[in-house]
């Protein structure tokens, strides 16, 4: 027994030594390449609704000097607006290529999905990043800058008839109704595609948006979403146009009850629902050496506008050159106040009552009769000759 041990021994002795007398193969190993070098074909592209197919913009960029196979090689290029750093660009990928195009309806999409304006040009900025297949060895390109000027599309949800929507349902204060009471329960329309409204709405209940006010099956022209289980549903998302037969969920409203703007954009589809942060006023006053009744906060009756909508108030009233003007929302108090520094219109300043007063706003430069216009949807007033 001993001797079969001590030739194990001695087995194990001679298969060691001839395994250290064996020189290991070496790992391949790659040099380290150098940023590839991108350029585009365009530098403005403003493309037409009939160039949608159409190439607008072809990026090519140097081989990186990997020491390996170039058809191992990936390449993303990403774009993205020109403020954001590319923290949520537009991403396609190629593998060997060393060159990308896009069409305009690529890049049209994608500004789109993104509420910039039509016909207004974006700026955009645009990379290579290069990479081995398994995204070891990363090297960023340099920046190219180039715009796009979004095109109009389809909206992605038709627009009501008779260009009107209406807040109905038991998260508001009138419940359920097939004619809710005008003019609080009534969106604004924003722009072309964009309507909105400021609600004051019951925790935890379900709504909708109906584009009919009374008479015959007004839950038949409805705006709901495909499901309100969807998490994160009561600050926004998606939502649709549901005829009878077609299936939908009513909007919910947020688990806290309180004032909430109601952004709906038909051309992307999406809506938002914001916490308004202050009570919507019920009523608009002016007042200023610019009227009547001077500066006094319990202003006569005909310098209290008009309620349009939830959020709209319209006042005609004439106007004389180098005077002044506020608005007050309470009779007989000073807060909430409203004004601004432009003579047209702009942003609508506030003091809800703890922070400074706003600016008076300065009278047009030419005497006349003027429609005053203040939206609390989009925060703006606007002043234009009657």
């Amino acid at each position: 027994m001993k001797r079969s041990f001590n030739i194990l021994i001695a087995a194990a002795a001679v298969v060691l030594g001839m395994m250290s007398c064996d020189k290991a193969d070496e790992l391949s190993t790659f040099g380290a390449g150098k940023a590839p070098v991108l350029s585009a074909s365009a530098t403005a592209i403003a493309a037409l609704p009939a160039d949608s197919n159409n190439t607008v913009q072809t990026f090519t960029w140097t081989y990186p000097d990997y020491a390996t196979d170039s058809g191992n090689i990936k390449y993303s290029i990403e774009i993205d607006s020109a403020t954001k750093n590319f923290s949520s660009p537009l991403r396609k990928t190629v593998t060997a290529e060393q060159t990308l195009s896009f069409t305009a309806k690529e890049l049209n999409a994608f500004l789109v999905n993104r509420l910039y304006a039509f016909n207004v040009p974006v700026s955009l900025e645009a990379r290579v990043i290069s990479s081995y297949a398994n995204n070891n060895e990363r090297l960023v390109s340099n920046t190219v800058a180039f715009k796009v000027t979004p095109y109009k599309v389809p909206p992605k949800v038709g627009f009501p008839a008779g260009n009107k929507l209406w807040a109905n349902g038991a998260a508001l204060p009138w419940s359920w109704t097939g004619a809710p009471p005008t003019p609080q329960s009534e969106f604004s329309r924003l722009n072309e595609e964009t309507w909105g409204g400021v609600f004051n709405f019951n925790a935890n209940e379900q709504f909708l948006v109906l584009s009919q006010n009374g008479g015959s099956n007004p839950y038949d022209q409805k705006y709901g979403v495909a499901s309100n289980q969807v998490p994160d549903i009561t600050s926004g998302g998606a939502f649709g146009y549901y005829p009878p037969g077609t299936g939908g969920d009513n909007f919910k409203s947020p688990a806290s009850g309180g004032w909430y703007k109601m952004i709906m954009d038909f051309q992307s589809g999406l809506f938002t629902i914001s916490n308004f942060g202050n009570p919507l006023p019920q009523e608009l006053y002016i007042l200023g050496d610019a009227t009547t009744g001077g500066w006094n906060n319990a202003p006569p009756a005909p310098q209290k506008f008009t309620r349009i909508n939830s959020v709209e108030y319209e006042l005609t009233i004439a106007l004389t050159p180098g005077k002044y003007y506020k608005f007050i929302s309470n009779y007989g108090n000073w807060q909430p106040q409203f004004g601004g520094n432009s003579a047209t219109g702009t942003t609508l300043s506030a003091n809800y009552g703890s922070s400074s007063d706003p600016d008076a706003v300065p009278t047009p430069a030419a005497a006349g009769n003027y429609k005053i216009n203040v939206n609390f949807a989009s925060n703006t007033y606007k002043v234009t000759p009657a």
